[in-house]
């Protein structure tokens, strides 16, 4: 975090300075905005967080709920959440109050007394340490204040606008805002007064009964699977020793549990098996008791017993598979044609069973793809043609994680001797770890994703996918610390310039290329940056040399990495970089040592890999992206 450059700052630094719409925003929903979000969920909280950063944006987001959630549904935080979360400033405070979920244990019949459950083997959760970050349980509550305090704190000074309730819309593709909005009032003194409201575009993140994905004739498609499970929070006594350990248990009985320790030390979250439900017992299961939840738990525990003494939360529901076509209002006929203007992310356009603990990260994911794009695209800054990117990109990965989903919470329904191999379960829990950690998204090229014909030059950092951070040193400070860690979700496109051999000082093709980006008519900074505006408003680019941070000063670098920021135009050193001998990102991310240019999406995905006398590939990919501006 940077702060003190606009002046000294004694209070809270996570504080940014107003600007835009939050020095005048309405405190009552206006009638005309530039984005409105519907539902305050994960991907809609998000979407909005990314937004606030935009203060020339402006964004409101409703909720018919009148006030925050007490009690959320979801709690599986994967490490891409986690790594996200780092983006937008809460990661470790979020990590100090999470569980931990380190290792899972698998429990099956004793095979000398069958009635008996035993522990059959206990896995390793990261066991090829694709992450830094550890996988977290924690309430989705949680996770939403956090996000509502970084908006709060934004130069937008966003807050979701509780107790109004979407209720229609239809795109006029009349006047600055063409999409026509009707809400109602459902708390305080204007309870039950409905109105119409005005936006350039509308996100709809409102759950499995989306009234804005109806809006815009998408459907869910896919079939309820005949199988139902009863989930309850609870605190309770018990003597199986693997209460706060991940646990898929699986009985002679054919019932089956996963128990997941929460947050707290002391509440359980256990998704209890009820069996398959034909579509004429549906309604009869879903009246299921936790009495009856309680004593099936116990059935399938036996020899050990739980005795529940408060239960935080419960339901029951049926494992379901349906996605819609398309995450955006352009019929499929026109699309290339048509920009969108109404889109869906999460619950709103795919739903799957919480088993794979997916649900709210992959929609967390939906909404900080979608976000940047808006405010890059409100802004002028990119033509409307980059919002086409979200559904082309998003509805892939849906579609994958179902596929993923489906296999996962059959295998879990299984019994114990419907198994070919008895260690069938746990191995697939092995072999698929990278895909529910959220590290398998790789997006096709487009206009925001180059091609890899330059791969070989970073082959650690894949064209496509979330670019994985390694350690190195800070030249400025001395410090080590992640690379990765360095980038805020603040809409910026990080340009990280891996050195060739010459030390920093020396001739070398990444002095030609800084001297390029700095001095060119066709440098992306030079372009695209508005007039008096800092020179790293819209990429923040950082070198990292070969050689260690005491071979070489900070001043030694060109000055393109070395950015005056600030009304006082004070120097930015913290972009030079030096390796970490322990752990040299050259060796650890297979980088050419002839160096690269690797370009990174605001959301944190690869955008390119290219040479470092590429400069003319640079500048026309950036070309597609960024509308020129006056300087």
């Amino acid at each position: 975090m940077q702060f003190h450059h606009h002046g000294y700052v004694s209070t809270d630094p996570r504080l940014q300075p107003v600007a835009g719409i939050g020095k005048d925003r309405p405190a009552e929903l206006p009638d005309q905005m530039d984005v409105l979000i519907v539902g305050s969920g994960p991907a809609g909280m998000i979407a909005a967080a990314q937004l606030a950063q935009y203060p020339d944006v402006h964004t409101r987001i409703i909720e018919r709920r009148p006030g925050r959630l007490e009690v959320g549904q979801a709690d599986g935080i994967q490490a891409r959440s986690v790594e996200t979360f780092q983006a937008f400033g809460f990661a470790g405070r979020l990590i100090s109050e999470a569980y931990h979920l380190t290792e899972m244990a698998f429990w099956k019949p004793d095979t000398e007394n069958p009635t008996n459950i035993v522990r059959t083997a206990q896995k390793v959760d990261d066991p090829q340490g694709v992450s830094e970050f550890p996988h977290l349980i924690v309430n989705q509550a949680r996770i939403l204040d956090y996000f509502a305090e970084f908006m709060a704190n934004s130069p937008s000074r966003m807050t979701p606008d509780y107790g109004i309730e979407f209720l229609d819309l239809k795109v006029t593709d009349e006047g600055e805002y063409p999409v026509e909005v009707r809400v109602r009032h459902t708390a305080a003194e204007r309870e039950g007064e409905e109105r119409t409201i005005r936006a350039k575009y509308v996100l709809g993140a409102d759950g499995a009964r989306s009234g804005v994905r109806t809006a815009i004739g998408r459907t869910l498609e896919g079939k309820q699977a005949n199988h139902a499970w009863g989930v309850m929070d609870v605190l309770a006594r018990t003597d199986f020793p693997d209460i706060r350990l991940k646990c898929a248990i699986q009985s002679h009985s054919g019932g089956s549990i996963l128990l997941i320790p929460r947050e707290g030390g002391h509440l359980f979250r256990m998704y209890v098996d009820l069996g398959e439900v034909s579509s004429e017992r549906a309604r009869e299961i879903r009246k299921t008791t936790v009495e009856e939840i309680v004593e099936k738990a116990n059935s399938i525990l036996h020899p050990y017993t739980v005795d529940v003494r408060h239960v935080a939360w419960n339901s029951v529901y049926e494992v379901g598979h349906r996605l819609t076509d398309k995450f955006d209002d352009v019929p499929a006929e026109l699309t290339g044609e048509r920009t969108p203007r109404v889109f869906i992310a999460g619950d709103a356009c795919h739903t799957h069973s919480a088993k794979a603990g997916q649900g709210m990260n992959v929609s967390m994911q939906d909404g900080f793809n979608l976000g940047w794009k808006l405010g890059q695209v409100v802004t002028g800054r990119s033509p409307e043609s980059l919002l086409a990117t979200y559904s082309e990109e998003r509805q892939v990965v849906a579609q994958n994680l179902i596929d993923f989903d489906r296999e996962w919470s059959t295998m879990m329904a299984k019994r114990p001797e419907e198994f070919d191999d008895p260690a069938e379960l746990e191995e697939f829990y092995d072999k698929t770890f990278e895909f529910p950690a959220g590290f398998m998204t790789e997006y096709e090229p487009s206009m925001i994703t180059g091609h890899a014909e330059h791969q070989e030059l970073a082959a650690g950092f894949t064209v496509g996918k979330r670019f994985k951070s390694e350690r190195v040193v800070r030249v400025c400070d001395t410090n080590p610390l992640h690379l990765g860690h360095q980038a805020e979700a603040d809409g910026r496109w990080r340009i990280y310039a891996f050195a060739d051999q010459p030390p920093a000082g020396q001739p070398s093709a990444l002095t030609d290329w800084a001297a390029w980006m700095a001095e060119s008519s066709e440098s992306p900074v030079r372009r695209y940056t508005p007039h008096g505006a800092d020179e790293s408003s819209l990429f923040d680019i950082k070198a990292v040399y070969q050689q260690r941070h005491t071979e070489f000063e900070v001043v030694d670098a060109p000055g393109i990495f070395l950015p005056e920021v600030g009304p006082y135009r004070v120097t930015d050193r913290n972009n030079v970089f030096g390796v970490d001998p322990e752990h040299d990102i050259f060796d650890q991310r297979s980088i050419s040592r002839n160096g690269a240019v690797v370009v990174v999406r605001p959301d944190q995905y690869v955008a390119h890999v290219l040479p470092l006398t590429a400069t003319q590939e640079l500048a026309e990919f950036f070309a597609g992206i960024f509308t020129e501006v006056e300087r």
